[in-house]
């Protein structure tokens, strides 16, 4: 083991094509990014800005936001730099910090659906004691205990990944580095690996994922119990863009990690990958001001401000402009 060559980076091919292919790719999915950015940022800077969103809920959307940003940020600028470049080439510690972010960003997101999922279970379920149950330190707690727990389990599983030795080849057949991937290419015995990552993922991801069913399957009940057909499309409309937000989180990692394996398993992995990586992270913010109406309006306020400001700005430089020829004129 120690006469053969340690890998020092790797290779990965992602999208295959001929130039031209790779120059459009570069311009569909750098827009997919933009667009990524400017609406996550547009829901925090929304809910930061209007006093009427200050609420959990929308605490709680502003760092969903924040996490598809860095979740999709891990990704997206790296296969962009490599649609432009020969040598797709990524260095043995950064894929490391690639798979750390991944894992962080991924299980911290899941875990604060859950905590989505739990305060609409409140807010339905136990109004009147919703302003308690759902206090700032309460929010706090929940916020910081989903993004450590996401923390500590990259870190756990990355330094067993530092353990690994890489002897070659070095091509990983993906756009980003993750786990399963490296440890494909490793030249060292990876059960221990695997069995952290499958016991710690699948205790976190199914404890979440029940959380969830749990919180939505008591929020039903409660609707239905509810008289008036308007208390039930406000009691429904406050629960169905997370809903679909979650449906779309996990409708994709099942499709990645519990299809079938096939002899075309890496070509079949890239598709789920780019929704699950670009997609999911775009529709995220376009879902909540689609299907939410104070997101909306928190928008159009916003959008009156900043014409407000610019219409004040081009108004004092106006003035400006007449005082200076006022006094050059005198």
């Amino acid at each position: 083991m120690d006469n053969q060559t340690q890998v020092t980076e790797f290779i990965l091919l992602g999208f295959l094509g001929s130039p031209w292919l790779q120059k459009l790719l570069f311009v569909i999915f750098f827009l997919i990014y933009s667009t990524t950015l400017i609406g996550n940022v547009m829901i925090i800077l929304a809910i930061r800005v209007d006093p009427h969103l200050h609420s959990p809920m929308y605490v709680f959307l502003s760092y969903l936001a924040l996490l598809d940003i860095g979740f999709s940020s891990v990704t997206v600028p790296k296969m962009l730099k490599d649609f432009l470049s020969e040598m797709k080439a990524i260095s043995v510690q950064g894929c490391f910090a690639q798979v750390f972010l991944i894992m962080s960003l991924s299980v911290g997101e899941g875990l604060l659906l859950s905590v989505m999922a739990y305060d609409r279970f409140t807010a339905v379920c136990h109004p009147l004691h919703y302003a308690v149950m759902m206090r700032k330190q309460v929010c706090a707690i929940l916020i910081c205990s989903a993004l450590l727990t996401g923390f500590l389990y990259a870190l756990l599983n990355t330094l067993l990944l530092t353990t690994l030795q890489f002897c070659g080849p070095n091509v990983i057949h993906h756009f980003s580095c993750e786990a399963p991937q490296l440890f494909k290419l490793s030249c060292s015995n990876t059960f221990a690996n695997q069995m952290v990552i499958f016991t710690l993922g699948s205790f976190l991801g199914i404890g979440a994922l029940l959380i969830i069913l749990a919180s939505y399957i008591h929020i039903i009940s409660s609707v239905l119990r509810i008289r008036s057909m308007e208390g039930k499309r406000k009691a429904f409309s406050t629960c169905t863009s997370h809903m679909i937000v979650v449906l779309l989180y996990y409708g994709t990692i099942f499709f990645r990690y519990l299809k079938p394996t096939s002899k075309d398993a890496e070509d079949q992995e890239i598709a789920p990958s780019i929704v699950y990586f670009i997609a999911t992270p775009m529709l995220n913010p376009i879902i909540y001001s689609l299907r939410n109406q104070e997101v909306k309006r928190a928008f159009v306020n916003m959008a009156q401000r900043v014409m407000k400001w610019k219409l004040h700005d081009i108004f004092n430089i106006n003035n400006l402009s007449l005082r200076m020829l006022k006094n050059m004129s005198t």
